[in-house]
């Protein structure tokens, strides 16, 4: 008797994708930064050929927007090419930079429809901003850069990361809101990366759509759920396919780790963390807590 092949494993669904393509950036956000970047870091072992590839499997997945995220993305050495590249694929393209220096050329790429911007932004008040960044000026740049994106009537959305007693998140909001800044988001420290207490962090720290039609691709090439949730990897696109990791026992046992907290009624936005404007059945912005700021990746959760 032959018995049949087993068929192969459906890869869960994946819509939203976030590539880490650096580790490197100008600010030392030594307290909070989840992926514990720096000036020092380098861009990880992923090849320009690594990264093409997985955009190329992302769009044959159907994942509909790839987020470059880092570090800060715009040092990678082929960073306008392989955001090119994901627009060509006919991805949509979210860029979360820090706005601390924007490049001419970059200005244009970020004025193509299918490309967004996002950043994070601490304080309406400079020296308080910059010591959360470790970098004198960087308030006055960020702004100023979001004010410019603005200008340009570039889409541009803005996570506040409230970490201390006293610090100016709300005065922030409402400066974001007054700059003409339609999405800005307010969300507490998460405990993972250079905010971490433990070796190991807690599932708890993230928002609980993690691995939920999303996952991240780190600098090394480790699979993780979101960009986040850093400390489950989940597979490796250096040693095989996307596919084959979502299709793997390894992510469906970590995206079964992770806690699930729902709100009835909430269709989450594609590419952040706060409930959809554009859709009939998101849930109220003031009920939602933007739990994955500063990544502002896919969740749709209640504050807690």
């Amino acid at each position: 008797m032959t018995i049949a092949p087993e068929a192969p494993a459906t890869p869960a669904p994946l819509t939203f994708l976030e590539l880490e393509i650096t580790g490197r950036c100008q600010l030392t956000c030594s307290s909070h930064c989840y992926a514990e970047a720096g000036p020092t870091k380098g861009h990880g072992s992923m090849t320009g050929d690594d990264w093409r590839r997985v955009i190329d499997e992302a769009a044959a997945l159907s994942v509909e927007t790839v987020q470059f995220i880092g570090g800060e993305p715009t040092l990678h050495p082929e960073f306008t090419e392989l955001v090119g590249h994901a627009l060509d694929a006919g991805l949509r393209v979210q860029v979360f930079s820090n706005l601390y220096r924007v490049r001419a050329e970059h200005w244009n790429l970020f004025s193509h429809p299918s490309v967004s911007l996002g950043t994070s932004y601490y304080s309406d008040d400079a020296e308080e901003h910059d010591q959360i960044t470790g970098r004198n000026g960087s308030h006055d740049s960020t702004r100023a850069n979001i004010l410019e994106a603005v200008r340009r009537d570039i889409s541009v959305k803005v996570g506040i990361i409230h970490m201390r007693d006293g610090q100016r998140s709300e005065q922030a909001r409402a400066e974001m809101a007054a700059l003409g800044v339609t999405r800005v988001h307010v969300d507490r420290v998460r405990g993972v990366g250079n905010a971490a207490q433990t070796l190991l962090p807690s599932t708890s720290e993230l928002c609980g759509r993690c691995a939920k039609g999303k996952a991240a691709i780190l600098p090394d090439g480790k699979v993780a759920p979101c960009v986040l949730g850093r400390f489950l990897p989940a597979g490796d696109v250096k040693t095989g396919s996307l596919t084959q990791v979502l299709a793997g026992q390894q992510w469906a046992q970590v995206a079964a780790s992770i806690p699930q907290r729902h709100q009835k009624g909430c269709t989450p936005d594609e590419d952040s963390c706060m409930p959809s404007p554009r859709k009939a059945t998101a849930c109220n912005p003031d009920q939602d807590g933007s739990d994955c700021s500063p990544a502002e990746t896919p969740a749709c959760e209640p504050s807690y």
